[in-house]
């Protein structure tokens, strides 16, 4: 081995030993200390707790939650009870600690915090009984935790089981708002059943009819669209589906309304294929539609709409465009009754209400854009996003 080779390989080996030394030192940070692996431990059995308390509380997700939130209290025992003191779980499930007169201690406590709004503290006899009332940002009480120790709590345990109490209540609050928002969504998709126009399911069944005698097979085949249309608008479902789906709705009530106009009614539809699977509200397009064929031909011989939907980057935009009498923009956007005609106040219904749905999946960033003026027809554009972290079908 020469002077230089071995100069190259002590090089080699020094600098590898300074890698793996640093590799070594950003190791141990890595792993942490022991009071950062606490945080962490505790960070995880918390969000444990929170999968189940986000569905709501019952005995199901007390029974899943109750073991975590006693690993948080670093208490021997712990309870769930109801808003009406209701036991609903405890953990662990069974065992010595508790005996008839502890479950009874355990009873008359929660029911004393729910009733009292307030921490109460048993010393009586051993084992002893910690209730802290489950509050919500206003006070109202949607249950009670019950902590059951053998030795005499420390100031620092109860302060554990104030906070695990304020934290599972601050979880229940989380689930009500999903549960709020999800019975949002259900009375707004509702609302936009409702206003699928009855004059349009009037006319639709009168133009079959016209084809009964006339053109069977016609009259069967726009049954058959009739039906499947009315299956997915009153469909029992989430409140998202995909594009492709809603668009196939809406190519079922074109087809029925042009059957009862014929060719007085020109309908374009430019769809990308890549845009086909991006999750929209249910029903989004339909009052959109609607409003174009009603305003296109209002009062016309004949109008046409024309639906586009395209890529562009991260969204996905969709516009309905008709040629029809238009808008006053400013009392569409004031949505004043005394000034709006009966076809223009049931369209900026339905637009304001696409519009919220759509702010509400994905954020203010998202929404609707109405370009309209009296006797320059309507343009209203959706920007949706192609994927939304939470959102799908």
């Amino acid at each position: 081995m020469t002077d230089a080779t071995a100069l190259t390989l002590a090089i080699v080996l020094s600098a590898t030993a300074l890698v793996l030394g640093l590799i070594a030192v950003l190791t141990r940070r890595v792993v942490s200390t022991p009071a950062e692996r606490t945080v962490h431990a505790a960070l995880h059995t918390a969000s444990l707790a929170a999968r189940p308390l986000r569905k709501g509380l019952n005995p199901d997700s007390a029974l899943d939650a109750a073991p975590h939130l006693r690993a948080l209290t670093g208490s021997d025992g712990l309870a769930l009870y109801g808003p009406d003191a209701d036991f609903l779980a405890a953990d662990p499930p069974g065992g010595e600690i508790w005996t008839p007169t502890t479950r009874a201690e355990c009873l008359r406590t929660a029911a004393e915090s729910i009733d009292g709004g307030r921490r109460v503290l048993r010393r009586e006899q051993s084992p002893v009984v910690v209730g802290q009332p489950l509050l919500d940002d206003d006070g109202t009480v949607l249950g009670a935790l019950v902590a059951v120790n053998h030795a005499e709590p420390a100031p620092g345990m109860l302060g554990a089981i104030g906070e695990v109490a304020r934290y599972a209540a601050s979880q229940l609050q989380l689930a009500e708002l999903d549960a709020s928002r999800a019975r949002l969504d259900r009375a707004e998709v509702l609302a936009l059943r409702a206003q699928i126009s009855p004059h349009f399911i009037y006319n639709a069944l009168t133009t079959i009819a016209s084809f009964v005698r006339t053109d069977p097979d016609r009259a069967r085949e726009l049954i058959l669209e009739f039906a499947d249309f009315t299956r997915y608008s009153f469909r029992s479902a989430g409140p998202y589906t995909v594009l492709a789906d809603e668009l196939r709705n809406i190519d079922r009530y074109l087809v029925l309304e042009r059957a009862r106009f014929g060719p007085n009614l020109s309908v374009t539809l430019r769809i990308a294929p890549e845009v086909l699977t991006v999750v929209v509200p249910f029903l989004a397009l339909q009052p959109l539609v609607e409003n174009a064929v009603r305003h296109g031909l209002a009062g016309r011989q004949s109008g046409s709409v024309e639906i586009v939907a395209h890529d562009e980057g991260s969204d996905c935009i969709i516009t309905i465009e008709d040629d029809g009498v238009g808008m006053d923009p400013d009392a569409l956007r004031s949505g004043s009754g005394d000034v709006l005609s009966d076809g223009e106040q049931s369209a900026h219904v339905g637009l304001t209400n696409v519009d919220h749905r759509l702010r509400a999946a994905f954020g203010n960033d998202y929404g609707l854009v109405v370009e309209t003026a009296p006797g320059a027809g309507t343009k209203v554009i959706m920007r949706v996003p192609k994927f939304r972290s939470g959102v799908r079908a």
